[in-house]
């Protein structure tokens, strides 16, 4: 079944790829392009493909974003990462190949926005709908930049043929995102066009995220409870460890708490979720096709680890020992793997999903008050009844946490944040947990005994970038200490 989603998905880009070779893209055959559903949906899908890449969303990403935690370590050329003074040469080139890849994303969605409104075969309805995917997920692109980079160039259907486009602020890049992202959540329809795209409860979710990331915790917490209220989603219930397969495993389509995924698969060729690979050691069963064991834990030495409480289903669920020199407690992360495929990983990457969104309100609903609600808690309580195989609508003494447990808003703060750690291990989110509430130089000193150098907090803007666009100065606009 996930193959038939992605063969339909690459027999759709085929038309528009053979275009995207041409030497101006931006002119994609605009008379005979772009004018009926098909031609519009093809255009859409090749938004996708580039952030697909191992390069990307696919595996270097998250990799990136984990080793950065308290709780991982990065082996190899990813190695000097642990050092936490900055990117070296062989980092700067995988962050520079990222923006490469969300702006060729964020062009390809322009395309789209620039071309449909023409379209002679597209009934208004249509229009509305792909104009608010291709604004989605160029928005969505723009949040990754200006949370990794700052303020960025901001390109637009109305200057993408410019190779000169000053860097922007981050005040004006939030705008722009905020902007189509309501845009997006006003037209997108309630379920995605297909398996892997995005519907308006994406769009709200991706706001409630964005209004955190601009301590805007009332518009938050009022997104994050409309899409609550939809009751279009619901937590996967587990009841052993094994279970949460039912929610990251390989073969799974689609679950009740998926909001916004990067859809992979093993087949066709090129279609899988390469992230496995860059996580397992060879031999060890869970990626048979081998494993770089690129980054790591200890589960005696890391505190963070050590004291993960092991009842916790989710512990045993993300961790196998493995030894490689580096200590009997040495552990890798289980939560994507694939023990069959032959290929690639099946395994989807969750951006959003339900779980997410309930820790959001949790974290928001109780800044809003000044203080922790008991409907905070309750959100709080539904994730983590589920971590110890609980029913998680039915309140529960053994595990639930209790309101006189925390006297302020920062003591219930800090759970919920806890609680998001233990809940996205592994899935490249809770760096920009960290970095966002301002806690990242602390908990890092505290976990790794480490002081964080302020230029390992944003990645520096790209040489390819100021080489050509000449809007840019490589000293004026370059990130600090870079």
């Amino acid at each position: 079944m996930k193959y038939n989603i992605l063969a339909i998905l690459s027999v759709l880009l085929f038309a528009s790829c053979a275009k995207l070779l041409e030497e101006k893209p931006q002119s994609i055959a605009a008379e005979q392009f772009y004018n009926n559903a098909a031609e519009v949906q093809a255009g859409l899908n090749a938004i996708y493909t580039p952030i697909r890449a191992g390069g990307s969303l696919g595996a270097l990403y998250q990799v990136q974003q984990e080793i950065y935690t308290e709780y991982m370590y990065g082996r190899g050329s990813h190695a000097p990462l642990n050092d936490y003074v900055g990117l070296d040469n062989n980092n700067i080139t995988r962050t520079n190949d990222m923006w490469a890849t969300f702006y060729e994303a964020i062009r390809n969605a322009n395309i789209v926005i620039q071309r449909t409104p023409a379209g002679k075969n597209l009934s208004d309805a249509d229009k509305s709908k792909f104009l608010a995917e291709a604004r989605f997920m160029r928005a969505l692109m723009y949040f990754y930049l200006v949370r990794n980079w700052a303020g960025v160039p901001i390109r637009t259907e109305t200057n993408m043929d410019s190779l000169n486009v000053p860097r922007g602020s981050k005040a004006a890049v939030y705008q722009l995102i905020t902007d189509d992202l309501l845009f997006a959540e006003a037209n997108l329809p309630d379920a995605g066009r297909l398996v892997g795209a995005p519907s308006k409860w994406a769009a709200g979710t991706v706001l409630a995220d964005v209004y955190m990331n601009l301590g805007d915790y009332q518009k938050a917490r009022d997104k994050a409870l409309a899409v609550i209220s939809s009751n279009k989603f619901s937590l996967v219930n587990v009841t052993v460890a094994a279970d949460f397969d039912k929610l990251f495993g390989p073969d799974i389509i689609t679950t009740p708490e998926e909001i916004f995924y990067m859809k992979f698969s093993r087949q066709p060729n090129g279609q899988g979720f390469q992230y496995p690979m860059y996580a397992h050691y060879p031999g060890a069963g869970y990626y048979p096709p081998g494993g770089y064991y690129t980054l790591y834990s200890d589960a005696v030495n890391n505190t963070f680890v050590r004291d993960w409480d092991k009842k916790d289903l989710r512990y045993e669920f993300n961790w196998y020992v493995q030894t490689f020199g580096l200590g009997p407690s040495t552990i890798l992360n289980k939560k994507f793997s694939d023990k069959t495929t032959t290929t690639a990983a099946g395994n989807d990457y969750p951006m959003y999903r339900y779980a997410d969104l309930l820790l959001f309100y949790a974290e928001c609903d109780s800044r809003v008050n000044n203080g922790p609600t008991a409907d905070a808690l309750e959100k709080l309580n539904m994730v983590h009844r589920r971590a110890y195989g609980k029913n998680p609508q039915v309140a529960d003494a053994t595990v639930d946490f209790k309101l006189a447990d925390y006297g302020s808003l920062q003591a219930f703060t800090d759970q919920v944040v806890k609680e998001r750690a233990y809940e996205d291990c592994s899935e490249g989110k809770h760096w920009l947990d960290l970095k966002r509430l301002g806690i990242v130089k602390e908990v890092i000193k505290a976990v790794k005994g480490i002081t964080v150098a302020d230029k390992h907090l944003l990645w520096p803007i790209p040489t390819t970038e100021y080489n050509y666009n000449k809007a840019i100065d490589p000293i004026k606009d370059q990130n600090p200490g870079y």
